[in-house]
């Protein structure tokens, strides 16, 4: 595994903090008869790259729970949660029954709460899988790939800041940054393959 992290010359100007990410179904059980399936359909656009939880498990982000990746679940009730950098979550309590699939339509909000730094260093993610998801400070950010590439970055205020990257089925990173005004920093990893070590 490699991981490096960078820091290059000040930056000038732009753009965003948001949005998330990644992948993988849950499924229980080997007989996929006793399993129920969760459909969702994505009523904006922050919703689509929106991460999931299930039973307080990330689980990987809206737009990619689908076909190979479909979410099925044991059944029963289960606790589903929706979240993006700077809207209001969606949190759900859904009952789940055997062989049958049910559809959740999610549409996020902006926060009103939501607090963006004047002051800020840009971090730049460069991230093998790109769909991992990024926690901030124990805060869901987005997934990697929304901070990387040409325009893409989080706007992070100065001051020490922790950072993680999950992704289900690969081993986390972790590391902590100290921020500075107007510095624009890159971390690098790849994830390797090993336990699942999603984050609550």
């Amino acid at each position: 595994m490699m991981t490096t992290i960078r820091k290059t010359r000040s930056f000038g100007a732009t753009l965003l903090i948001a949005i998330l990410g990644l992948l993988a179904p849950k499924a229980g059980a080997k007989n996929n008869e006793i399993l129920g399936e969760v459909r969702f359909e994505a009523e904006n656009g922050p919703a689509k790259s929106a991460g999931v939880w299930v039973d307080d498990k990330y689980i990987g982000y809206l737009k990619e729970l689908k076909g190979s990746k479909k979410l099925l679940l044991l059944p029963g009730e289960h606790q589903i949660s929706v979240r993006q950098a700077g809207f209001q979550s969606v949190d759900e309590t859904i009952s789940v029954q055997p062989n049958q699939v049910q559809t959740l339509r999610v549409s996020l909000a902006k926060d009103p709460r939501a607090r963006y730094p004047t002051v800020s260093g840009e971090v730049k993610l460069f991230v093998d899988p790109n769909r991992a998801a990024v926690f901030v400070d124990n805060q869901f950010a987005g997934h990697a790939r929304e901070f990387s590439g040409g325009g893409r970055a989080m706007l992070l205020s100065p001051g020490k800041h922790n950072i993680k990257i999950i992704l289900p089925g690969y081993q986390s990173f972790t590391t902590e940054i100290e921020v500075r005004a107007n510095q624009r920093y890159d971390i690098k990893t790849q994830l390797p393959k090993g336990p699942d070590s999603a984050a609550d």
